[in-house]
């Protein structure tokens, strides 16, 4: 039963079939005779286990290691340990892994009795409802939905079908998920804007009467945050990945298959085109556009517009090219101190020798003659 702890064993020719690829021996062994009883990754492969290698500085250590043998990509060279190849050893590691230990699938119960939803709310065929989830008002939820335990759905939200949403994540009022998006627990989708006006020294709550969109395919990390639009609507693409613990203030219009990775905090307003990748902690002004394909490495901080398919990093952000060079300017500082320091030392005995020179030979030192008048 899917989920139940399973003691399997498999000889390398048959998971070579499993994944469709093809078993060198490289201890020249029968295929059918090496018997695999489960897959580690390379830090914690052993006897009887099956690794991952997919680079070639990595087989010395799988060699060592003393697994039974190894799932590697065409072209790497020979190893001594036996060896499937493929041409995708990360997906054909996966089935293998899958294969020992199969995924623990839940298993569909409907609606749970504790739930509460609302009468205006429309479930669709075939809709997984989990403890103690609240569903408002004229809700919308596609079919084969899953909505996990502590979940809080309130009025107007429309969730396409196929849609996963894990425990204890919010849906503000109004929020779209479209088709087949994954929304992680803990997740806070729709909540205010971080916008007040300031009346006579007060600050007042400014208007908060957009909503989020979340495209197909979407996304969404645990903990994250997504913020509503002032008037309109938060957007995030199709197909747009978004980790865990990310910010996303209102207003923001996100592309298409952007990879948005931890702590990332995006400021109100911002739009990114297609394929956009933030790595972790990169932080972005309002109202900043970021071009399609650009790349912001890690620690980024972003305060002007991005073009198309640069590549930055730094605090500012500039090109890397730019920064690589600050960066070889910043190793040299040190020295380029000291030396500065020698010439400041050369400097000021130079001038003690000409003032002694000139003393020696009897002449006015230069404007001697300008501060007597």
């Amino acid at each position: 039963m899917a989920g139940e702890s399973i003691c399997r064993s498999a000889s390398l020719l048959e998971l070579a079939e499993l994944v469709g690829g093809r078993v060198e021996s490289g201890g020249g062994m029968e295929p059918a005779k090496v018997m695999i009883f489960g897959a580690a990754p390379l830090t914690e492969a052993g006897p009887g286990l099956i690794t991952l290698v997919d680079k070639a500085e990595r087989l010395e250590a799988a060699q060592q290691s003393g697994a039974a043998a190894a799932v590697a990509p065409e072209g790497l060279p020979a190893s001594r340990l036996p060896v499937i190849r493929v041409a995708d050893p990360h997906m054909a590691f996966a089935k293998i892994i899958c294969y020992f230990r199969p995924p623990r699938l839940p298993r569909r119960q409907g609606i749970h009795p504790t739930a509460v939803i609302a009468p205006s709310a429309r479930l669709a065929e075939d809709v997984e409802i989990g403890p103690y989830v609240t569903i408002g008002e004229d809700v919308e939820i596609g079919q084969r939905a899953t909505i996990h335990a502590g979940v809080r759905i309130m009025d107007g939200v429309k969730i396409g079908p196929e849609v996963t949403i894990f425990p204890n994540a919010v849906l503000y009022e109004n929020t779209v998920v479209g088709p087949r998006c994954i929304i992680h627990a803990g997740a806070v989708i729709g909540a205010y804007g971080f916008g007040y006006v300031n009346q006579q020294g007060r600050y007042r709550l400014a208007a908060q009467l957009g909503n989020v969109v979340l495209g197909a395919d979407v996304e969404i990390g645990a903990c994250t945050t997504i913020d509503r639009g002032t008037y309109g609507s938060t957007v995030i693409g199709e197909g747009t990945k978004i980790d865990n613990l990310v910010m996303i203030a209102h207003n923001c219009r996100i592309g298409r298959h952007n990879m948005i990775c931890a702590q990332v905090g995006i400021a109100g307003s911002t739009i990114t085109g297609d394929h956009v990748i933030m790595a972790g902690q990169v932080g972005v002004k309002d109202h900043v556009q970021i071009g399609d394909g650009a790349v912001l490495g890690a620690m980024s901080g972003v305060i002007a517009d991005v073009p198309p398919g640069a590549r930055m990093v730094g605090i500012p952000a500039t090109p890397e090219w730019e920064q690589r060079l600050k960066q070889v300017a910043w190793t040299k500082l040190p020295e380029m101190r000291q030396e500065f320091k020698r010439l400041q030392a050369t400097v000021a005995r130079l001038g003690q020798e000409l003032e002694a020179l000139r003393q020696l030979m009897g002449q006015k030192p230069p404007d001697s003659d300008r501060a007597v008048a």
